[in-house]
């Protein structure tokens, strides 16, 4: 799975990360705005099934996140599964998977940064929304400018908020349901009162697991930032290990709060779910309780794909994938160039949301909807074979294994590809499967270029040359 110097050259990235950041990254990965807001859409279309919808999404996820673990923890490398995809699958699939991921993320600045902005606007009426989203991007692209620890805090701050708040949401279902709280009938009555435990058929509710596996999309960033944590092996089987406990937690457990505690059907749950349920307990200020949680996920979402579509594109340029210029770091290791990129990519999405929110910004929004599971197939395809090799040329590097290997990995390869093949055919998301693969065409068609009229890669690593302001990264074949 790569040779040792390969695994063990210098990237010029500093280890700001400690052990409390790759939990709350790995936390807070899986916790993004889609909870609050997009399972509403999930609840309305499954009925309470919509429970079984997450809980299989969440099941897929835990299994390729482990495949994951299993090959970080062996062969800890910059750019994680873009590597392994590269060493596995070919130079191809590699430069593609890379791409993909880094296209992924400066989209969700974008779309982040919009979704920022509309929150502040119904605080702040009279301030244009290009300008809000500006404003956000400019904030947390200067943090990340200034070190992988800034980045670190900033998140784990921001996942802390999400995480109480999601505590908080479950006990106060808890009681409700238990029949403690003030005024609460209890019971689960709402779980099958409306038609129906699933109204709308076990078809629906299998449908529904197409946005569920998107809901979940980010757990994967800690193994990105394992390259800047001080002990990147223990880092990641230990954020990794934990990952069931959090899925079945957090999604499982306050979608179920919902249903149970609202009629699926009701209007406020197909709006905001979580907002629906706190007005049934009676809280008080409850749309502006809700809408600084979602503003919170929203800033550690835009936070994170900053940070990860610089990292992703930093890995690339060590590999010939990707310009040398993205090599350069700042003094504090930071890819400040790497990280500009992305955020330039974000103005001009910002500016599309602007001018032209029903052509430009709906294809930019629709063109990144299946790129993940591209990405999370090939993460599957990838630990199959390297799996293979590692347990011929070193078995003891296997300290975290995947579960029942190999069926287990030939089943979520399974499930991968049944997902993908139902985006492409189901209604609600054709649309966003078609131009995801569009994008994955043009990707390979730059490969193509690349390998015909790109620069060679050096044979060897090299060191940084020191440089007044900054240095560039060693680069490795």
């Amino acid at each position: 799975m790569g040779s040792a110097s390969e695994e063990n050259a210098p990237t010029g990235l500093k280890p700001g990360l400690k052990q409390r950041h790759m939990n709350l990254i790995a936390l807070g990965g899986v916790i993004g705005a889609g909870l609050f807001v997009g399972s509403g859409v999930v609840i309305q279309s499954a009925g309470p099934a919509a429970v079984i919808s997450f809980l299989i999404a969440g099941l897929i996820t835990v299994l390729i996140m482990r495949m994951l673990a299993e090959m970080t923890v062996a062969r800890p490398a910059l750019g994680s599964f873009y590597v392994y995809a590269r060493e596995a699958l070919g130079n191809r699939a590699g430069f593609a998977v890379g791409w993909m991921y880094w296209y992924f993320f400066v989209i969700v600045v974008a779309v982040e940064a919009v979704a920022g902005g509309r929150i502040l606007q119904l605080w702040l009426p009279g301030v244009p929304l290009w300008i809000l989203s500006l404003g956000l991007l400019v904030l947390l692209t200067g943090t990340n400018m200034v070190s992988a620890r800034s980045y670190g805090e900033f998140e784990y701050w921001f996942s802390s908020i999400k995480v109480v708040a999601i505590v908080v949401f479950l006990v106060l279902g808890a009681l409700y349901l238990f029949g403690v709280w003030p005024g609460a009938h209890g019971g689960v009555g709402n779980l099958v009162s409306h038609g129906g435990f699933a109204p709308l058929g076990i078809g629906a509710v299998l449908a529904a697991v197409v946005p569920c596996v998107g809901f979940y999309t980010g757990a994967e960033i800690v193994t990105i930032a394992a390259a800047e944590s001080e002990e990147p092996k223990k880092a990641i089987a230990k954020a990794m290990r934990s990952i069931i406990l959090r899925v079945v937690f957090f999604y499982v457990g306050s979608v179920f709060v919902v249903v149970a505690v609202q009629a699926w059907n009701s209007p406020g749950t197909g709006v905001s779910p979580y907002a629906a349920v706190l007005e049934v307990l009676g809280i008080p200020a409850v749309a502006t309780i809700m809408n600084g949680i979602v503003l919170t996920a929203v800033l550690s979402c835009l936070n994170s794909a900053l940070y990860t579509s610089s990292r992703m594109l930093f890995a690339l340029t060590r590999h010939g994938d990707a310009p040398r210029a993205f090599t350069r770091l700042s003094r504090s290791g930071v890819p400040r160039r790497a990280i500009l990129a992305g955020t330039l990519v974000g103005y001009a999405s910002v500016i599309a949301a602007y001018t032209s929110p029903d052509v430009i910004f709906q294809f930019l929004v629709n063109s990144y909807g299946a790129v993940a599971l591209f990405v999370y197939l090939s993460i599957a395809l990838a630990q199959v074979r390297l799996r293979k090799r590692l347990a011929r040329e070193d078995p003891s590097a296997l300290s975290l294994k995947m579960w029942l290997f190999p069926w287990l990995s030939y089943a979520t390869i399974a499930l991968m590809v049944t997902v993908i093949l139902a985006m492409a055919f189901l209604p609600a998301s054709r649309s966003q499967f078609w131009l995801s693969a569009v994008t994955l065409a043009l990707i390979l068609i730059a490969y193509q270029f690349r390998k015909r009229h790109g620069a060679k890669v050096p044979a060897e690593p090299r060191e940084p040359s020191p440089e007044p302001t900054e240095r560039r990264a060693a680069e490795h074949p």
